[in-house]
């Protein structure tokens, strides 16, 4: 059957799918003819997730590697699999139950709401894996894991034990006192009421003020305050009462603790040590606070002194713990002001204690939110609001510090505010009750394995982000107060005892080996239903005797934490979890450690780190030898994409329009290491027709009887003794780049090579051949080069190259099993090589000097040899009709150059062309200097950008190296310009 005039992509793209799947061609061990095995673990995407560009790039990328070593014989694992994404999958359902206006999951519970996400997990959670599946990514289906497997909540039919992997580690961790349940500052988020990482907050610039207020000193004291200039010289003395302050949140200044100001600095000097009044609150109870000298207060910006709120405050928080002073908590769960704890008269009284240096203890029920602000409710007030009061309390008591003209001094000026990434709200550091990992203990093993060469990072240059997060790491806070995910397993009794146990028959035994064995122990799961307000997590049900204080506990409860592990945690776990640990399966044996990890490098840390520290501290071996870091990929512009912007592409988008083959292409031709892709559609659409390229080649190959399938053969002619070697040649470089994670350059060694040396030198100069006597070989030749260059394509091409490959000859094996090659230098024949690749310079030299004088495609010109070796001249000789056909020259004779000529150079001999007759000289001057011109201009311009020191030291590296490539290509252009009106004047 004959091929069709055009590759149809999106109907041969479904249905080779389908045919790979079918026969299994993806699974672990696949075609693998040697003992080494080559595995990659996917970094697991969302389960809510679809495919973005991102996305497209990071599985391409992979998805060549893994093609590559199977197809070298490797016993092959591409790992997928899928996170349970717990804030992005709890958001997603409880939208669709609020579009549907169901009960919400307050009102349905814990256990209901769970099942409805393992209901919606199972009917859409599956996108992005038919997504992959359209971008030709080779994964073992039939192994995709799922971060959630094998919890209690799981239904049936969800295969996997990566639950007992995270609970396992959990209790390992606790049990060496690594993981540990502790007070601390974390990033919380209102709208979903639970802590998030630093990966799920967005910092934004937005509009914003700064508030300028007076502290006034403790008992009407004052001090000289002096201001000097750089020279020592006094620019402002005056006698004041209090120290001012600048704040973008006013409304946190009910929680401070102290004014710090820097130690050196000479205008707080006298009252450092003494007490100020936060200047809101009632006057009969308004707080003092200490004046504290620490390093972190600025002396150049504002005033130098900086309020310590230390429980709303990452930076004041530091300074809170160094010196001792209390953090007090404003806000509740939902970012509004406190309305429980002590009433604000106690509460002020035991902080102004606090304030004076007296022990008092644990302060989370202080609260020191005012029932009301001059008469207006602020208890429960949101954060917002409690801001506008607070300004407008301050401002009214005359406490506002004022310009020149007696008005309240308000910068108005951006600030950066942190928003949750999925709620869109602001983010609040919030001081709660969390599980955190103390990352100190495991980090040094991730650091040596980096160090010490055992895992290579690649690009090098991401290694410092790797080592500068890892040296200054902090606790890791691993509980989300969310309903989807693993839920802790820890359980509290009465007396405030941790029991942590895979499971609650673990956690009973634990108990009664605590309580005694003969009393009765009950489970109760979620007693705290509301994280952050965090009341006692155990419940009393019954004594022998009655009373408050029981003399003995018959039975008592414990209680399960109610809160689950942040999604890093369980994805840290993704190499050996995905294999079957903590049991010891032959995949774990076999398939772990890994070898590559592609990422992007905005999870080094949050990802990447994390499973080199969890992996060493769990099994003791590190999770991958390489891990390569691509670049983000942009718009054409150099723009990061973001629907803000407009200029998100969608890959899907691509696919349906140019096909998978010329999105892959296109991705792989910018992977340049270490550089961010600058893509359009234009890019792609220019891959397509390469794809046509190849497809029109095989089309010709075909109506000349050529097929594939046959062995390489060993021809006569020099021509395909040439090809063979030309294809030898790109054989090994693309396997030098892949080796080298160097994917840029295969794909465009072997662009350059299938387009220039196979569709269009070989094909043209082989079509004289198939009419004599060396028609067969060349028959042979061109299908075994075809061949070739399906195979060397496949990798990044898997769709048109398997099309082919199944259209060409008769095969044992699809070409996703096909045999990747391994010839070399010896099939290079230097004779051939020398010159064909000789008629080829020739060729191109006449056809460039043609389009340089506009000398008309139609005209055939003859061609004189004024000078020529022996070596030369045979090459001319026995290449004469191919390049009079190809150059559209006359049969070549001897000669002198004379007027109405220009000069041709080819190595080893010189030409002349006459073109007096077929072109205006007058009229192609004036063309080659108008645009001389124009280039000499554009080249000065980039050249004075380049100079200037701003550009270089502002402008993106990148952005630096695109506009010295601009310059370089504009004076090849001028320097060719130059010499063709030299060749003109020449002429006359």
């Amino acid at each position: 059957m004959s091929m069709e005039k055009s590759f149809d992509a999106k109907a041969a793209e479904a249905r080779i799918s389908a045919e790979w799947e079918k026969a299994g061609a993806f699974a672990a061990g696949a075609n693998a003819s040697r003992d080494e095995t080559f595995t990659v673990m996917i970094p697991p995407p969302n389960v809510t997730g679809s495919l973005h560009i991102g996305h497209a790039f990071n599985n391409t990328l992979q998805d060549i590697l893994v093609r590559w070593h199977r197809m070298r014989g490797f016993d092959t694992l591409w790992q997928p699999g899928q996170d349970h994404a717990g804030i992005a999958t709890q958001m997603v359902v409880e939208r669709q139950m609020m579009e549907r206006q169901e009960p919400s999951r307050q009102e349905i519970g814990r256990d209901a709401f769970v099942e409805k996400i393992w209901t919606w997990k199972q009917e859409s959670g599956g996108t992005i894996i038919n997504q992959l599946r359209r971008l030709g990514a080779s994964l073992d289906w039939s192994r995709n894991a799922f971060t959630m497997s094998g919890a209690p909540s799981a239904p049936a039919g969800e295969e996997g034990n990566f639950h007992d992997a995270v609970i396992r580690v959990f209790v390992e961790l606790y049990n060496k006192g690594i993981i540990y349940r502790g007070k601390r500052l974390v990033n919380w988020d209102p709208r979903f009421e639970t802590a998030i990482s630093d990966l799920e907050v967005e910092n934004r610039e937005v509009p914003g003020h700064m508030w300028h207020f007076k502290y006034p000193l403790a008992g009407g004291e004052t001090y000289e305050y002096v201001e000097r200039d750089e020279d020592g010289n006094v620019t402002l003395r005056e006698t004041r009462d209090y120290i001012s302050i600048a704040t973008t949140r006013p409304e946190t200044m009910l929680g401070d603790g102290a004014v710090a100001v820097h130690p050196d600095d000479p205008r707080y000097a006298p009252i450092i040590g003494k007490l100020c009044e936060i200047p809101v609150g009632p006057k009969e109870h308004r707080r003092q606070i200490p004046i504290i000298a620490d390093e972190y207060p600025d002396p150049d910006f504002g005033s130098g002194a900086v309020k310590i709120t230390g429980a709303h405050d990452f930076n004041d928080y530091g300074v809170a713990i160094r010196n001792g002073i209390p953090l007090y908590a404003l806000m509740d769960t939902r970012g509004a002001m406190r309305a429980d704890g002590l009433p604000y008269e106690e509460s002020a009284a035991i902080a102004t204690r606090a304030a004076k240096g007296e022990d008092v203890g644990d302060v989370s029920a202080v609260n020191l939110v005012p029932e009301e602000l001059n008469g207006k409710k602020l208890r429960g007030l949101d954060r917002k609001d409690a801001r506008e009061l607070v300004v407008k309390v301050i401002t009214e008591e005359g406490l506002a510090v004022t310009d020149a003209e007696g008005a309240p001094f308000v910068e108005n000026k951006k600030i950066m505010q942190p928003f949750g990434d999925r709620s869109g709200v602001v983010i609040e550091p919030m001081l709660t009750d969390q599980w955190f990992v103390d990352t100190k203990k495991i980090v040094q093993p991730a650091i040596d394995a980096v160090r010490e060469g055992r895992t290579k990072i690649l690009p090098e240059q991401h290694q410092k982000v790797y080592f500068h997060w890892l040296e200054n790491i902090e606790p890791w806070t691993i509980s989300r107060q969310l309903w989807w995910g693993h839920q802790i397993p820890v359980w509290y009794g009465p007396d405030g005892k941790e029991f942590c146990a895979p499971n609650a028959d673990e956690a009973i035994r634990l108990a009664k080996a605590h309580y005694g064995n003969d009393v009765e122990i009950v489970v109760t799961d979620d007693a705290i239903e509301q994280a952050g307000a965090r009341t006692e997590p155990f419940q009393l049900i019954s004594t022998e005797g009655g009373g408050s204080t029981p003399e003995r506990l018959t039975k008592l409860s414990i209680s399960r934490d109610p809160d689950v592990l942040d999604t890093w945690f369980s994805s840290g776990l993704w190499p050996i979890g995905t294999l079957g640990w903590p049991e010891d399966t032959e995949a774990l044996r076999k398939y772990f450690p890994t070898d590559v990890l592609v990422t992007g490098f905005d999870i080094i840390f949050f990802w990447v780190a994390r499973m080199m520290m969890m992996q060493l501290a769990i099994v003791e071996k590190e999770p991958f030898h390489t891990v390569y870091v691509h670049g983000l990929v942009r718009d054409e512009k150099g723009a990061k994409m973001s629907k803000s912007k407009g200029n998100v592409i969608d890959p899907l988008t691509l696919i349906d329009e140019y096909g998978a083959d010329a999105l892959r292409m296109t991705l792989t031709s910018m992977a340049a290491m270490g550089r961010d892709p600058k893509l359009g559609p234009r890019h792609v659409e220019g891959f397509r027709n390469f794809v046509t390229k190849i497809w029109n080649a095989t089309r010709f190959a075909e109506m000349n009887e050529v097929r594939g399938g046959g062995d390489r053969p060993d021809p006569r002619h020099t021509v395909n003794r040439w090809i063979i070697g030309e294809t030898a040649r790109i054989r090994m470089a693309t396997d030098e780049a892949l080796a080298s994670y160097r994917f840029n350059d295969a794909a465009n060694g072997l662009y350059s090579f299938v387009w220039g040396k196979v569709c269009d030198w070989y094909v043209e100069f082989s079509k004289p051949l198939f009419d004599g006597e060396h028609a067969d070989e060349t028959r042979a030749t061109m299908g075994w080069v075809l061949d070739q260059c399906y195979l060397m394509l496949h990798p990044i091409m898997p769709f048109v190259t398997e099309e082919l490959w199944s259209l060409t000859g008769e095969r044992d094996d699809m070409l996703a099993h096909g045999d990747w090659p391994e010839y070399g230098a010896g099939l290079i024949d230097t004779d051939a090589d020398r010159e064909i690749n000789w008629v080829i310079s020739l060729i191109e030299e006449i056809r460039s000097a043609r389009a340089q004088m506009g000398v008309p495609a139609g005209a055939r010109l003859d061609l004189v040899v004024t000078e020529a070796d022996a070596t030369t001249r045979a090459a001319l000789t026995a290449n004469a009709p191919l390049i009079q056909r190809l150059a559209r020259v006359n049969a070549p004779q001897d000669g002198v150059a004379g007027k109405g000529m220009i000069a041709v150079a080819a190595q080893g001999a010189s030409f002349a062309l006459p073109i007096g007759d077929v072109i205006d000289a007058a009229a192609e001057t004036a063309r080659l200097e108008k645009s001389l011109a124009k280039s000499g201009k554009d080249a000065d311009g980039l050249r004075r950008r380049l100079g200037n020191p701003k550009f270089v030291q502002n402008a993106d590296a990148d952005v630096i190296e695109e506009t010295r490539g601009k310059l370089a290509t504009l004076d090849d252009d001028i320097a060719r310009l130059r010499a063709a009106l030299v060749q003109l004047e020449a002429m006359r």
